[in-house]
């Protein structure tokens, strides 16, 4: 039994259902049954059964099923799917964008208790607590620059995989094993800031006027309907795009700039894109409009 297994094994064992990446930290490619084409309709991801498809949506925990996906990608990086499927929410640090500081202030106003924790491969930290019983969106926290909340419709790397810039390995903490609930100050920060007005459709609220808009809504509505249905290959061009046309509206004063990245940001999972190249599309399609994307 590899290492890879027995971790898998040891995470389906907590009730985490868990999945194989590839070894750039990517979701492995869909086959080809599962690629978009014209002569048959996409289907339900949540529903497909293939082994490495869909990114997340293969993830499991039946035993056999894990030992098929690990031999099938023998040298992938091992994850978990956070939010309500694992009971899991993960607050993610990265140092590289301001992760330490904000930790830091994090825990002098004890908003992170100690808890279950795993040290990363690019050398941050990933600090496991219980899911609450309400969606909590995988997206930057607001106002916290290098802190990440991976929840419903998100992931995280699991030990012993390799990272794959470093080829660090990522490691399980020393002084914590149980993972604790996260108080509520800690949930009040991972949530968007409250909209002005009820939000229509599921979408984040928008005010009209700004820039002779007339309806920013529909328009923020186009730009992730393009996000959510863009062709494989595609998806990340797609979503810079569309994070250029929503920093426009954020710009013109139509929509809260955290709302508008947590909105882009669960279009991307949506399309099955990694958090990084997420995170560089919106981070790159802000800036080109003269946002800062923190």
């Amino acid at each position: 039994m590899t290492d890879l297994l027995t971790a898998a094994l040891d995470a389906a064992g907590r009730g985490w259902p868990v999945f194989v990446l590839g070894r750039s930290k990517r979701p492995v490619a869909n086959c080809d049954a599962c690629r978009p084409a014209d002569d048959r309709p996409p289907h339900d991801p949540a529903s497909c059964g293939h082994l490495t498809c869909h990114g997340f949506y293969a993830a499991t925990t039946d035993p056999d099923r894990l030992a098929a996906i690990v031999a099938a990608v023998p040298s992938g990086q091992l994850a978990v799917r956070t939010g309500a499927a694992s009971g899991l929410l993960v607050v993610d640090v990265d140092p590289a964008h301001g992760g330490d500081h904000s930790l830091a202030v994090l825990m002098a106003e004890r908003l992170v208790p100690r808890t279950l924790h795993v040290h990363s491969g690019s050398g941050g930290l990933h600090l496991y607590y219980r899911h609450p019983d309400h969606y909590i969106g995988s997206r930057p926290m607001p106002g916290r620059p290098g802190i990440d909340i991976k929840a419903d419709g998100g992931y995280v790397v699991l030990p012993p995989s390799i990272h794959h810039r470093t080829r660090r390995r990522y490691q399980w903490g020393q002084h914590a094993t149980d993972v604790e609930m996260p108080p509520p100050a800690l949930l009040a920060a991972c949530e968007p800031p409250e909209p002005a007005q009820t939000a229509p459709a599921g979408l984040p609220a928008t005010r009209r006027g700004g820039g002779g808009i007339t309806h920013p809504d529909k328009l923020l509505d186009a730009h992730l309907s393009a996000v959510r249905n863009a062709p494989q290959g595609k998806r990340r061009t797609t979503l810079y795009g569309a994070a250029r046309g929503v920093a426009r509206l954020v710009l013109l004063g139509a929509i809260e700039q955290a709302d508008a990245i947590a909105v882009l940001t669960d279009a991307g999972h949506a399309a099955e894109q990694s958090d990084r190249d997420i995170r560089a599309a919106i981070t790159g399609g802000f800036r080109d409009e003269g946002i800062a994307a923190a």
